[in-house]
């Protein structure tokens, strides 16, 4: 709820705080007194656009502080916002006619400013924007009217329109990157079959190259395994038989004198060794051979492994992991296909549940729309306004959207001679005030702002009118703060706090009336003047049958008779 209002330097307001009850706050005061200026501080601090035409004479600028209560969990935008329960909204406007705006001492822009503001008040008044208006706002008003089975109803439709809407993207990517898939699935198809055609192994590349050396030099192996096998065996005595020689030679010392005995040990290891490596000489010649084709082969093999590591990986390994992700890829992209089939299924489906069940929505508000509109109608007569005209109208769309398969629109006219046309072209700030105090009068939970304010209500209405009027933003106030500007006595009398508004040497001030000054206050609404004998006793008449109107539980049921929607549900 708005708790305090500061606001100076604006038009004829110097400098005042406006203290808020959490219920039905009036202002009244004489015509000029500066009421409106107030609701206009209000509106600059929600986000409305300010001017410096605004900005008192001699103030170098108009500021507006509104500090609302909003609870330990507020919803969004708001909970971004709050700090400690609260959230302090400010703006300025220069002289030179330069902005700025605050939430909760944080610089911010005016359209965040209206974001915020639009969750906590609602304002109807003197060219202040209707939320009424709204399609939006029409539609959840029929909606909620037309109740709890409905809105179950809605929330199927909704659920199921979020699906398409999802599914319909997701094929529409699908669509749009065939081409692109295509390509891609050309691509990686020939990598794959490239690489399988080659079909390289783990460490093959190394392995050739070893291969491609010793075929290449097979002449000169041979030639040195040739020498090196003549040095260990020769016809003249090779180097395995004189180690044998010396190995017989130490072994006969050995038995004369022990330490020629290790030398011959060692001399029989040399001679079993050098032989050992004759054997071995003599079998790697005999791998040796001269093999062109097979030398071509080789050679033909690893021109190939190194194209594709040219391509795909500086190893086999690199290669063939290439390979397995490409072909992961293929698989991936051969199932889109699939998947684009199973989508389209899919949406087909959905768009035959969401019609089905838009279907149903449709019907549930063209049963609703009638009995409403003949409601809010019910309470117009009773604000003021008799023979207004409310009409429901459901227009049809091209297709179903996010809230149904109709636009909903409130037409109205003033009396039955005339046509009903969109509310918008056809009430007057008073009557679009009055028309949103029906509509709440008849849904109570229309939404969740807390805060109304309500100017030009009594427009062009007084006495029994006025009284009604009165007593259904009383009863409004009991869950939700409402701020009233009113010239009407019969309405100020509802009031859990009347503020007077008066200017004295042009400047605006306000002060909280106790009983005595609301009395005093009343009489000079009634009448005209504040020491009137009659005007004081009709002003206590006024006050006490407020009170018992606000107090009596039967009185206040029966403050207004039940509307069709009532009806219908009992």
């Amino acid at each position: 709820m708005l708790r305090e209002l500061h606001i100076s330097g604006l038009g004829v307001i110097d400098d005042l705080d406006l203290p808020l009850h959490p219920g039905l706050n009036v202002l009244t005061g004489e015509t000029g007194a500066g009421k409106t200026m107030i609701t206009v501080g209000l509106a600059l601090a929600l986000g409305a656009r300010g001017s410096a035409s605004l900005v008192r004479d001699g103030a170098s600028a108009a500021r507006v502080q509104a500090l609302f209560e909003v609870g330990d969990d507020p919803p969004q935008p708001v909970a971004d916002w709050a700090e400690d329960g609260e959230v302090l909204l400010a703006r300025s406007v220069s002289a030179e006619g330069k902005g700025s705006a605050r939430i909760s001492g944080q610089l911010a822009t005016a359209s965040a400013l209206s974001t915020v503001g639009r969750s906590l008040v609602e304002v109807h008044g003197q060219h202040q924007a209707q939320r009424l208006l709204e399609p939006a706002l029409q539609t959840a008003f029929l909606d909620r009217s037309a109740g709890d089975e409905h809105l179950v109803a809605l929330l199927s439709y909704r659920q199921a329109y979020d699906e398409l809407r999802t599914t319909l993207a997701t094929l529409e990517q699908l669509r749009e990157a065939s081409r692109d898939r295509e390509r891609e699935l050309d691509l990686l198809a020939y990598q794959v079959r490239e690489i399988e055609t080659v079909m390289p192994e783990a460490g093959e590349s190394e392995r050739l190259a070893l291969e491609e050396v010793r075929l290449g030099h097979v002449e000169r192996l041979l030639d040195a395994g040739a020498a090196a096998e003549a040095s260990l065996t020769g016809d003249d005595g090779g180097a395995a038989d004189k180690a044998g020689e010396a190995a017989h030679a130490l072994e006969a010392a050995g038995a004369l004198d022990p330490q020629a005995g290790e030398l011959a040990s060692r001399g029989v290891a040399l001679s079993a060794e050098a032989a050992e490596l004759a054997r071995d000489v003599r079998a790697y010649r005999e791998t040796l051979a001269p093999d062109p084709e097979r030398l071509q082969v080789v050679r033909e093999r690893i021109g190939a492994l190194k194209a594709l590591q040219r391509k795909y990986g500086e190893t086999d390994v690199d290669v063939l992991r290439f390979m397995g992700d490409a072909s992961a890829r293929l698989g991936e992209l051969a199932g889109a296909d699939d998947r684009l089939q199973e989508l389209t299924a899919a949406t087909a489906d959905l768009e035959r549940l969401v019609a089905a069940r838009a279907t149903i929505v449709t019907a549930g508000r063209q049963a609703a729309s009638e009995r409403l509109g003949e409601s809010v109608a019910a309470e117009l007569d009773e604000l003021g306004m008799p023979g207004a005209v409310v009409q429901v109208v459901l227009e049809p769309l091209p297709a179903p959207g996010p809230a149904g398969a109709e636009r909903v629109e409130l037409r109205f006219a003033s009396g039955p001679e005339a046509s009903p046309l969109p509310l918008a072209t056809t009430a007057s700030g008073g009557e679009l005030s009055r028309t949103m105090l029906a509509c709440r009068s008849v849904l109570a939970d229309l939404d969740e702002v807390q805060t109304l304010v309500f100017d030009e209500v009594d427009a062009g209405i007084g006495g029994k009118a006025g009284l009604a009027v009165g007593r259904r933003l009383a009863s409004l106030a009991r869950d939700r703060q409402v701020l009233v500007v009113t010239h009407l006595p019969q309405i100020a009398c509802f009031a859990d706090r009347h503020v007077r508004v008066s200017k004295r040497a042009e400047t605006a001030t306000v002060e909280v009336l106790d009983h005595q000054r609301r009395v005093a206050e009343l009489s000079r609404m009634l009448a005209g003047l504040d020491e009137s004998a009659t005007a004081v006793s009709h002003a206590e008449e006024l006050l006490a049958e407020a009170a018992k109107r606000k107090t009596d539980p039967k009185l206040r049921a029966s403050s207004r008779r039940p509307t069709p929607v009532q009806r219908s549900r009992a």
